[in-house]
């Protein structure tokens, strides 16, 4: 398959190297219409799809009647392929296909997905599987990943509402420039959502909790591990299933400390 660049897009079309040449000398350049691109993307998959992988998503709480059965490494290995174009991923996402749209998290360009991208997609989350590899690998590197964070925590949907904390996960492992009032606000709203007893949204919520209790500085460190203690004493099953389950994590991590 011909390498995408992500320069030089033109409507509908995206540069790519050609593989024709001769040797010694830059490839030749060629435009490959975005859909033709989506067209042999999907028909990659379809023969990297088994069976088996498809039929194991069942699982892991993923829905598989729209999608083909492909691992992640493979998913993975055509990212790298492909490239980066902000174009292709949008028209990947559009296809539906579970396998193209977690490829798109690892095509798209973090710099150029919007706010109303991000709130679209989000919207078509339909598994815990798309939404935190879309937090992980993509929204909390774009330009508006801090803001959707208290925008979707409020929301109803289970799956938005989970994203907002799989975000705020991501951006304790991943956003080295943030500020620690940053995350002392994601622990109000840890502690105001934690009574949601949804079980990917209390995940979520949990996943948040100890990212930051044990990814940032020692001031946030402090400031979870008083957050996980409330919570576990809370009259609510989920809120005290939240903190327990950060209290054992932070344990663990404790006990590591000590003995290194």
């Amino acid at each position: 398959m011909a390498r995408v660049s992500t320069t030089n897009h033109s409507r509908g079309a995206a540069r790519v190297s050609s593989p024709a040449g001769r040797p010694g000398k830059a490839p030749v350049p060629a435009m490959v219409p975005v859909d033709e691109q989506v067209e042999t993307a999907i028909a990659w998959l379809k023969r990297h799809a088994t069976s088996k992988t498809r039929d194991g998503m069942a699982r892991y709480a993923i829905p598989s009647e729209h999608a083909f059965g492909v691992s992640m490494a493979h998913i993975q290995q055509l990212a790298k392929q492909l490239g980066r174009s902000h174009a292709l991923a949008d028209a990947l996402w559009d296809t539906g296909w579970y396998e193209a749209r977690m490829l798109a998290a690892y095509v798209d360009e973090p710099a150029r997905v919007t706010s109303s991208q991000m709130d679209r997609w989000c919207r078509d989350f339909d598994n815990w599987a798309i939404c935190d590899t879309l937090c992980f690998a993509l929204f909390d590197r774009a330009p508006h990943a801090w803001k959707k964070v208290p925008l979707w925590a409020g929301r109803r949907d289970e799956f938005v509402k989970r994203a907002a904390f799989a975000l705020l996960a991501s951006l304790a492992l991943h956003d080295r420039e943030a500020a620690d009032a940053q995350f002392l606000h994601g622990l109000e709203l840890i502690e105001r959502e934690s009574g949601d007893d949804r079980n990917f949204v209390k995940k979520g919520v949990s996943w948040a909790l100890r990212s930051i209790g044990r990814r940032r500085s020692p001031g946030l460190r402090t400031a979870a591990l008083a957050t996980a203690k409330r919570l576990a004493e809370s009259q609510e099953p989920a809120a005290r299933w939240v903190g327990k389950d950060a209290l054992r994590d932070f344990a663990k991590a404790q006990a590591k400390r000590d003995s290194a």
